[in-house]
């Protein structure tokens, strides 16, 4: 490949990793066009899949200031760039590969951090907003001034308000409530604001 092409290249991976909620690098040898097709429709509107040269890729993680990526870009990668709720498309992309065993989950990038395979996995196994909704207006006893911005917020981020809660309790012996119980005292939280035809089209950055 020419410097100018690899140069564009490294260009385009860049931005999409500094635009991208969050990155999950793949290993995906033995899949087929028509699975690695529906793995990028799974990840809802704006994200994509695309199949990387690990060379180039390590010099736009460079740019972009996560060098601690390079140990993952061996062997065949590809990477899912997620525009939206990282927690949604962990999801998607761990029950992809249950059915589909080839695909491996190496780590990757979310919310600015550098995550290995068994974080994306915990962020897979997050409960769901509405049990997350419910326990945290538990903890708050129906402040609602409090929580309404957490019914637009990322599910992530409702995810770490609700880890925090579960810690702040556990230090005072206590617990979170349950999704369907009263809390048991007014413990204060902070104010929280909260089809592609084919894979061609996500993977034109794979040549070398």
């Amino acid at each position: 490949m020419p410097t100018q092409a690899k140069a564009a290249v490294i260009e385009e991976i860049t931005e999409r990793f500094q635009n991208s909620s969050a990155a999950v690098l793949t290993e995906y040898r033995g899949l087929t066009v028509a699975q690695l097709t529906q793995l990028r429709r799974s990840l809802g509107a704006g994200s994509s899949y695309a199949v990387v040269k690990n060379t180039l890729t390590k010099r736009a993680a460079d740019a972009v200031g996560h060098p601690d990526l390079a140990p993952l870009l061996t062997g065949p990668t590809a990477i899912a760039f997620i525009d939206g709720d990282p927690v949604e498309a962990a999801k998607a992309i761990r029950d992809f590969a249950r059915a589909n065993p080839l695909l491996v989950i190496k780590g990757g990038v979310v919310e600015g951090r550098t995550v290995d395979a068994a974080e994306v996995t915990r962020l897979a196994d997050v409960e769901s907003r509405e049990v997350l909704l419910a326990k945290l207006a538990g903890a708050m006893k129906g402040n609602l001034t409090k929580a309404a911005g957490l019914f637009q917020a990322p599910l992530s981020q409702v995810a770490r308000l609700a880890a925090a809660l579960q810690e702040k309790k556990e230090a005072a012996g206590e617990s979170l409530p349950a999704a369907d119980a009263p809390a048991a005292d007014d413990t204060a939280a902070a104010d929280t604001t909260p089809d592609t035809t084919d894979a061609a089209a996500d993977t034109a950055v794979s040549t070398d």
